[in-house]
């Protein structure tokens, strides 16, 4: 069957030939070396450094070791092939381990360093602060314990001045009525030398608050109390040591007012007083504490100083 006139002839198509590039012009080469050099000059931004940064690491671990490699060569004359295990475990690693890169703010080299030497820093701080409350502590526990010390040597020094001021009273006066118990206890507290006041006036405070007790006690009902026997011929020492007289003494009128020399005398640090008291038995009796001697004259020949270092 003949084909009709309008059907075209595709065994007869003619395809045109693609126009051949012209000849680059020198002002086209200009503008394409223009182009091509502000391309290159162009500053990359932060964010594009940072995506050809991260494509070119991504392509890096992607690739594998190319088999002419120095440590691929090393590693094959060990035994390895490629796909299979290191060792002989059959469930060793096949790849590398995967490099994990930081991304948050804190990412960059040497910032765990950094975070483990602040670290350190934050532990040897407290450390040290822990050492110095410690030894804070032992100085105060150790001061604490040498006021306590040194408070029990003021009381005996106090003691040993009250005996010894007593007994030469008592040798040098005369009248025998001004020695007794009776009338050494008539005169006003304020009267007593400072040195020992607050020891004095210690024990009376706690003789009237123990009369007081006593008081309370003797107010009960005597159903509720034993039966005692009371001889009306003792004398005043003899009830007194039986808690029997509950008399008040002139010098207890004194407990309540106000004392300012003696308030002074205490408001000194304890080594200043303990040290006056030591120099009083020293000038008034020849007798040295820290000795525990009392010397015939005022040399006190032998005795090594006034201060307990000395000795």
């Amino acid at each position: 069957m003949a084909q009709s006139d309008d059907e075209d002839d595709y065994m007869t198509m003619v395809f045109d030939e693609p126009k051949k590039k012209g000849t680059e012009t020198s002002l086209q080469r200009r503008a394409r070396i223009r182009a091509e050099n502000e391309i290159k000059a162009r500053v990359k931004s932060k964010t594009e450094l940072e995506a050809e940064e991260a494509a070119s690491r991504e392509t890096g671990l992607d690739t594998a070791i190319d088999p002419s490699n120095k440590g691929f060569k090393l590693m094959a004359k060990l035994g390895y092939k490629p796909g299979e295990t290191l060792g002989k475990s059959e469930n060793a690693r096949k790849e590398p381990i995967r490099v994990t890169i930081k991304e948050n703010k804190n990412a960059g080299i040497g910032v765990d360093s950094e975070k483990k030497r602040k670290f350190r820093e934050e532990m040897e701080n407290e450390a040290k602060r822990v050492k110095v409350e410690e030894g804070d502590y032992r100085d105060r526990v150790r001061q604490e314990n040498e006021e306590k010390r040194l408070e029990y040597e003021l009381r005996n020094a106090q003691k040993t001045a009250q005996w010894l001021a007593d007994e030469h009273k008592t040798a040098t006066e005369k009248d025998a009525s001004d020695t007794s118990p009776a009338s050494a206890e008539q005169k006003p507290l304020k009267s007593i030398n400072v040195l020992w006041r607050g020891l004095v006036r210690r024990r009376l405070e706690g003789e009237r608050n123990w009369r007081i007790r006593k008081s309370l006690d003797d107010s009960l009902p005597r159903s509720q109390r034993l039966p005692i026997y009371v001889d009306e011929d003792e004398d005043a020492d003899y009830k007194l040591a039986l808690g029997r007289d509950t008399g008040v003494t002139p010098i207890e009128d004194d407990l309540d007012e106000d004392d300012p020399d003696l308030e002074a005398f205490e408001a000194q640090p304890i080594v200043d007083r303990l040290l006056k008291v030591v120099e009083y038995l020293r000038q008034n009796h020849h007798y040295c504490f820290w000795c525990k001697y009392k010397y015939p004259d005022a040399t006190m020949e032998g005795c090594p100083g006034v201060t307990e270092e000395d000795h």
